[in-house]
């Protein structure tokens, strides 16, 4: 199997031992704590699940700044986005300095249960000049209508940088049981299935017939033994389709039109962070240690608005090497129905194709046609999908 990234083994960050969880748990109890963003308890259980291998806890600002600005730590690992605990200066508990222990809060389970136990290797103030050139170079924009960019931007101005131990992963095991699976889990399960050769599709939104041939598409041309979709469980923007409501309709259209055996179906417990470029190297980073052999990366991969050029996220893998990231790259191209071939192509594979050859439906009208409950096209989405795509929409338009 390929290896994970950066390491021979995978190094995920939750304590498995239940004597020494517990001992933390208690510990947590008597130590300061801090509730933290949204974003930093998302990272948290990346890094313990495993899919954020080799690093070991929040960065600090020099690698952070590194990262930004070359895409690596400071010795040399490759990473496109920084991963750290940003908190508001007033939040930090008096006393707490380098060389201490504090408990990390949930700000996404009620109650705040400590997530995980970080020792404090620094804390360090992010100055407006270093946040906004972290902004800039991750995202591409300071614009604070980017969902990633406003993000950032509130979670604080104070960074707390140190390894964590993972006691427990969020709301994700108890809110999709059947879907949320670690790093660890889904090397095990690629290893008891037999399969060498895997591609991974990610997915934030359900997936139309579009997505649905991409997959196959990329299973052919590259002879994967299989497809992981995994899609994201965490926060979205608003508007985004819920992550219950996509797990459903992706299960129905594997059960319905994939081979049996051919597909594992897995989520991860991550705020989507909309970087565009960036994000699709951090992607590719998960997936390598996820135990996949290729990622499908496709037209505007993990971008928002028009924030990023239709094949940036494809191109920014032109200048990563081999010995820098292990698993390929399966670039895809726009992808949709043909009226003249009556089945779903690429753009490139279609050259006679003028626009009106394709059948194209805007994401608005999909909502407005969902909502109203009109069929979507056949050739579009399957009926099986749409119909609970409906069903959501419906319940949206009447208040929910």
């Amino acid at each position: 199997m390929i290896n994970p990234h950066g390491a021979d083994e995978l190094k995920p960050l939750y304590v498995e031992d239940d004597a020494v969880r517990t001992q933390l748990e208690e510990e947590a109890g008597s130590l300061p704590a801090i509730v933290v963003s949204s974003a930093a308890a998302a990272s948290a259980v990346m890094l313990g699940s495993g899919y954020f291998t080799p690093l070991d806890g929040f960065m600090e600002l020099a690698d952070a700044k590194s990262v930004a600005s070359d895409m690596q730590t400071g010795n040399g690992l490759l990473w496109p986005t920084p991963v750290v605990n940003v908190v508001p200066a007033d939040q930090v508990p008096a006393g707490v300095a380098a060389g201490s222990r504090i408990a990390l809060r949930d700000p996404n389970v009620d109650g705040n249960p400590v997530i995980a136990v970080q020792e404090v290797t620094s804390i360090e103030a992010l100055s407006d000049a270093d946040r906004d050139q972290i902004i800039a170079r991750v995202f591409g924009t300071e614009d604070e209508n980017h969902p990633g960019v406003a993000a950032f931007k509130s979670a604080g101005d104070t960074l707390i940088a140190g390894p964590i131990q993972v006691l427990n992963f969020s709301y994700f095991p108890g809110d999709f049981p059947e879907t949320f699976r670690t790093a660890v889990e889904l090397r095990a399960e690629i290893a008891e299935r037999g399969w060498n050769t895997v591609v991974a599709f990610q997915t934030r939104n359900p997936m139309h017939r579009a997505h649905e041939e991409l997959c196959r598409m990329a299973q052919k041309e590259v002879n994967a033994d299989g497809i992981l979709i995994h899609m994201l469980l965490g926060k979205l923007k608003a508007g985004d389709i819920p992550a219950d409501v996509r797990d459903a309709s992706i299960r129905k259209m594997v059960e319905l039109y994939f081979p049996e055996n051919t597909v594992m179906i897995a989520g991860y417990g991550f705020d989507m962070l909309y970087a565009g470029p960036r994000e699709a190297v951090l992607h590719a980073i998960f997936r390598q240690n996820s135990g996949c052999t290729h990622l499908i990366v496709g037209r505007d991969h993990a971008g928002v608005g028009d924030y990023y050029g239709a094949f940036d996220a494809q191109e920014i893998f032109d200048d990563i090497t081999e010995d820098q990231l292990q698993i390929a790259i399966y670039r895809g191209d726009h992808t949709a129905w043909s009226k003249k071939l009556n089945k779903v192509v690429m753009f490139r594979d279609a050259p006679d194709h003028q626009p009106e050859d394709f059948l194209f439906l805007s994401g608005t009208k999909v909502r407005e046609m969902l909502a109203a409950g009109e069929d979507l096209p056949p050739e579009f989405a399957r009926p099986e999908v749409a119909e609970i795509l409906g069903e959501y929409y419906k319940k949206e338009a009447a208040g929910g």
